[in-house]
């Protein structure tokens, strides 16, 4: 077998992703994959077309195709057995068969072809062996990577040894100190008497000579800390840690006021704020049968808030914990607001056919069989056919009103559209002019200033009916902003939303022998993909 290429294209003929495995000029590949879709007779059930020249194996991923392009002499077993292998990958490498997945891990897949096929022919491989190779695991670097943790240990240890010897000379200074007025003068008082009584020397000008040489000594081990803290960086080691390791060492001796306040400006606000605003989605009880419902959706609003594009995609998913768990089926509650024909739906080919108009029941094509036990398996997916603004989650409004002194005030406000979610982590950020930092007169929840950004990361609590909290005010003013409002877009927004926006829910599981409820547990997840405004 000779395979030219391997190409993952549109149902148009598109090219997503293209690898060539023998020298083709590129006018020639866009050329085959173009003519490809016009090849295919309609409901046919075949996976190859010929042309004249070459022959095409094919293989439906979703709204895509992944393609063979092979010389008409190939082995047409072989090269289905490398196409399989190749749609195999290509689940394994991306979530969803999309085009904006396969463009994002394009550089994974070419990586992965390579390793299938080299220079036109099927190397002796499978899909375990592909995902060894990607992952690059080294021998070599897990050993560097010890050695360098025992490096690290071994120069802990010496700065504890250092520090203590340190300590122990400081303790002596002071004992020293200690007994130079009593002891030293009292222990030699005939010697010193003696001196004093014939040349009029006193004992006091000489322990005041002493003191300064005492002061100037204590201080010894402040300049040798940045010693400690340079063998710390060599390791790979922290600043921060290593400071912290040498006054935990050294009892605090060298946390200075000046040390305090140097340190200080260091800390990022940014680490600051990230700390206070943790995730707080709520974790849900997990029954013998939990059903997962994940939504993304994609949002882009105009600067006046209305609306430019929507896509919202969902999948359930089921997983049995409890073995004992026969035949069941699944049975949604009908929407109360979307319409079921908004919605396209695709079932796992192992469901029976799902009637979004009718039942609304999900369960395998054999009655008899079971769901697996203790993995999540994947049942429906559903997409948003339409743009409709009753789908939006969040509505936000953002204000730049230019004044006469060259400043700008900025007003931003947004309002829960849907009351059934709860928004968690809710987060805005608002691009500012170059060097400009705002004054902010009025916000809810918590507000951070980032000056490398250029922005202002606006963070809120859950905002959700229950919690009394569907709408929120941000007002600042930014001096010397000047008059063009377009620097002020476009607006970042991501959340965690607990409940679906397209209104899918759970109304009962059922078992399929007796038709008897069973208990089950939910939860349904709403993230953000993308939503900008402006």
């Amino acid at each position: 077998m000779v395979v030219l290429a391997a190409s993952i294209v549109t149902k148009s003929g598109k090219p997503i992703i293209s690898r060539q495995f023998r020298e083709m000029p590129r006018s020639r590949v866009e050329s085959l994959l173009t003519s490809f879709p016009k090849l295919i007779p309609p409901n046919s059930q075949h996976t190859s077309v010929e042309t004249a020249d070459v022959r095409y194996v094919y293989q439906p991923l979703e709204e895509l195709y992944i393609l063979l392009i092979t010389n008409k002499a190939s082995n047409i077993l072989q090269d289905i057995d490398t196409l399989h292998l190749f749609a195999r990958v290509v689940s394994d490498l991306c979530r969803t068969a999309e085009e904006k997945e396969i463009t994002k891990n394009q550089f994974e897949l070419m990586g992965a072809f390579d390793e299938v096929v080299s220079l036109g022919y099927r190397e002796p491989i499978n899909l375990t062996q592909v995902r060894n190779v990607l992952e690059m695991e080294s021998h070599e670097e897990k050993i560097q990577e010890i050695i360098a943790r025992n490096k690290e240990a071994e120069a802990k240890e010496e700065l504890k040894r250092r520090a203590k010897q340190l300590e122990m000379q400081r303790r002596e200074q002071q004992r020293r100190a200690a007994q130079g007025g009593g002891v030293d003068f009292g222990g030699n008082s005939g010697g010193f008497g003696t001196i004093s009584n014939s040349g009029g020397y006193s004992s006091v000008p000489r322990f005041e000579t002493a003191s300064p040489v005492q002061r100037t000594e204590s201080p010894q081990p402040k300049p040798k800390a940045p010693a400690f803290k340079g063998s710390g960086m060599k390791l790979g080691a922290t600043k921060k840690l290593k400071q912290a390791e040498v006054l935990d060492a050294l009892g605090g001796e060298l946390a200075t006021p000046e040390a305090s306040r140097s340190a200080t400006p260091s800390i990022p606000a940014a680490a600051v704020h990230s700390a206070v605003l943790p995730s707080s989605v709520p974790s849900v009880a997990r029954e013998g049968i939990h059903i997962q419902i994940n939504e993304q959706i994609s949002v882009s609003l105009a600067r006046d808030g209305s609306l430019k594009t929507l896509d919202l995609k969902g999948d359930l998913q089921v997983e049995i914990q409890d073995k004992s768990t026969g035949p069941i089926r699944i049975r949604l509650a009908e929407p109360s607001s979307s319409s079921p024909g908004d919605m396209q739906f695709k079932q796992n080919p192992k469901v029976a056919k799902f009637d979004p108009a009718g039942e609304r029941t999900i369960a395998l094509k054999n009655a008899s069989d079971t769901f697996p036990v203790g993995r999540s398996l994947e049942l429906l997916r559903w997409r948003l056919t339409k743009k409709d603004e009753s789908y939006l989650p969040l509505a936000i409004n953002c204000w730049p009103t230019p004044s006469d002194n060259g400043s700008c005030d900025v007003s931003l406000d947004f309002e829960l559209e849907n009351e059934k979610l709860s928004l968690y982590d809710l987060r805005i950020e608002i691009p500012l002019p170059p060097n400009r930092s705002p004054n902010v007169t009025t916000a809810a929840g918590e507000w951070e200033y980032n000056p490398s950004t250029n922005s202002i990361l606006w963070s809120l609590p859950p905002v959700a009916a229950s919690e009394d909290n569907t709408s929120g005010n941000l007002e600042f003013n930014v001096p010397g902003a000047g008059d063009d409002i377009s620097v002020f877009f476009p607006l970042k927004v991501s959340f965690t939303a607990t409940g679906g926006a397209s209104d899918m829910t759970i109304a009962t599981v059922e078992e399929i022998a007796s038709g008897s409820e069973v208990p089950f547990s939910t939860e349904v997840l709403l993230k953000v993909d993308e939503f900008v405004v402006g």
